[in-house]
């Protein structure tokens, strides 16, 4: 099991190519849209309603892309659906609908949003969810997490989709949910082999790390997050076959 070769043909849209000054939002059916027109591959992530569905949007909360506060997961699909995003003529989209858009068109990389909270074992609706929205979908897709029990559980539900895991340095400053030990653990990307990944998407600024590049040599595919630049992308480019980019064309 690899990436397709999609994965590497073209960059790919972080969160797909949104412009929230121009009326496209993270995540939404507009900003899908026009990363498909762009020709360019699409990375989105997903989050579970309280009902059990797949929803595609990046945060914990409601509030920051929404005029409604509190967990996407305390609302059911039927609630979701109906939120309309700030500054976009869209609401919360869901993983099938995203699917039907995007038809194959492009390379979509599907990120599981931790459900756990400390990156623990606490997982397997949202896998669930996704694994069921994704059975009939022949395009060109991948899906990843930080959490590696969510890789592990993709492996069990979908064993044919490439999957990977999301890596990062790790700073306590940016993961202060996460206790220490489980941030020096996860540092090490500990879980590459027993989760079955095919590939990394790791953190730009750190992509000099030794582990990097040993599963690199190894043969783990290496794509990059998140990339804000022409001279980031050069950059990143030295080590990652591919990047996640936002805020320009790469």
């Amino acid at each position: 099991m690899t990436l397709p070769a999609s994965f590497f043909a073209r960059p790919i849209t972080h969160r797909a190519l949104h412009d929230r000054a121009n009326g496209r939002v993270e995540n939404s059916l507009a900003s899908i849209k026009a990363a498909i027109d762009a020709g360019y591959g699409i990375e989105i992530d997903v989050q579970l309603s309280r009902d059990g569905h797949a929803v595609v949007f990046h945060d914990d909360l409601l509030d920051r892309l929404t005029a409604q506060t509190g967990p996407v997961r305390a609302r059911d699909l039927a609630e979701l659906v109906q939120i309309p995003l700030t500054d976009d003529a869209g609401t919360i989209p869901t993983l099938p609908e995203v699917l039907a858009i995007v038809d194959g068109q492009v390379p979509l990389l599907i990120e599981i949003k931790d459900q756990d909270g400390e990156m623990g074992p606490n997982v397997g609706p949202l896998e669930q969810a996704t694994a069921k929205a994704l059975a009939s979908y022949t395009g060109d897709v991948a899906v990843m997490s930080f959490n590696p029990h969510s890789v592990a559980a993709m492996a069990l539900l979908a064993p044919h989709i490439p999957r990977g895991i999301t890596t990062s340095s790790y700073l306590a400053e940016f993961w202060p949910e996460v206790p220490a030990a489980r941030r020096d653990k996860l540092r090490d990307i500990p879980d590459y082999d027993r989760t079955g990944a095919c590939f990394i998407s790791h953190e730009f600024d750190d992509l000099d790390r030794p582990r990097v590049a040993a599963l690199k040599s190894l043969g783990a595919r290496v794509l990059c997050w998140t990339i804000r630049s022409p001279a980031a992308e050069a950059k990143a480019r030295e080590v990652a076959e591919n990047v996640t980019f936002e805020g320009y064309r790469a």
